[in-house]
């Protein structure tokens, strides 16, 4: 494509700030059922549930998957008290793990400094701000 054809049309407006922001909807039920769990067919997934951005959800496919503030990271945290490349996922047949990739504030499992191991089902993470909870599918 040459750079002419590249061009912005005259008619075409164009945000000069494309930073997007989202806010959760006050009282909107969600994906989530009235147990409090998301339903879906999904192996795990983690929730934020308390700090910037409550109420996003990431669904981790099978492998791994980078949360960070870095703007690589699969799960993106905008907020300086997470590090660029702060915990790894992996979800490996029916098990999820974590590994803290040596974040400077670190990774808390259930209020517990944790360096790596197994998630289960309603852990609660803390990276950083963000309070996130795993959740398992049973879809």
């Amino acid at each position: 494509m040459s750079d002419e054809e590249r061009q912005i049309p005259d008619d075409v407006e164009v945000d000069p700030d494309p930073t997007v922001s989202w806010e959760p909807e006050g009282d909107s039920p969600g994906p989530e059922s009235s147990s409090g769990r998301l339903e879906g067919a999904f192996a795990w997934a983690l929730t934020i549930e308390s700090g910037p951005q409550t109420g996003l959800t990431y669904v981790l496919g099978p492998g791994n998957t980078v949360a960070g503030r870095g703007p690589e990271c699969d799960i993106f945290l905008p907020d300086v008290t997470v590090s660029r490349e702060h915990a790894r996922f992996s979800v490996d047949a029916n098990r999820l793990s974590m590994t803290d990739l040596a974040s400077t504030n670190g990774t808390y499992v259930n209020g517990t400094r944790c360096e790596a191991g197994m998630l289960a089902e309603d852990d609660l993470l803390m990276i950083g701000k963000f309070h996130l909870r795993v959740s398992k599918g049973h879809g």
